[in-house]
């Protein structure tokens, strides 16, 4: 005999649910999407942009949707290609990166102010820096030497 009432019975689970596991993005990923948003920024096709870093159009394709592993030297071509250095293109990859990986850390309001703040911010070429903190001034930094700015 079947009941027509309906089923108010709450499932108690028998294990509690797993906390959600953050995924670290592939590096091919966050580079195939820069590649692609600066292609379509500058309204390219595949095909202007390949012809012009000598690669095939199919792998470049491959390479924007996150499909292949580039080396340096095909990431620096499709660089120039774009009117990028490759210090650029890993730059604008880094930004993204942080982007993403902020999501999942703080939430996705705060990772909207850090992309701002970050992709907003442009760097072409410094002369000197004094720091806020120490007073103390960094000029043009030598080969090997780092110069960290923080926005």
């Amino acid at each position: 005999m079947t009941s027509h009432l309906p089923n108010d019975a709450r499932v108690i689970p028998l294990r509690p649910a797993a906390a959600r596991a953050v995924r670290e993005p592939l590096w091919r990923h966050v580079v195939g999407d820069v590649l692609r948003r600066e292609r379509l920024a500058q309204e390219r096709t595949l095909k202007q942009v390949a012809e012009a870093a000598r690669i095939s159009l199919p792998y470049l394709s491959e390479l924007e949707r996150g499909r292949k592993e580039a080396s340096s030297e095909v990431l620096a071509a499709a660089a120039h290609a774009l009117g990028l250095r490759l210090a650029d293109l890993l730059g604008l990859a880094r930004v993204e990166l942080i982007r993403l990986t902020a999501v999942d850390r703080v939430g996705p309001d705060a990772a909207r102010s850090v992309s701002s703040v970050t992709s907003a911010t442009s760097v072409t070429s410094v002369t000197s820096v004094t720091s806020r903190r120490t007073g103390t001034s960094v000029t043009r930094p030598g080969q090997g030497q780092v110069l960290s700015l923080a926005a």
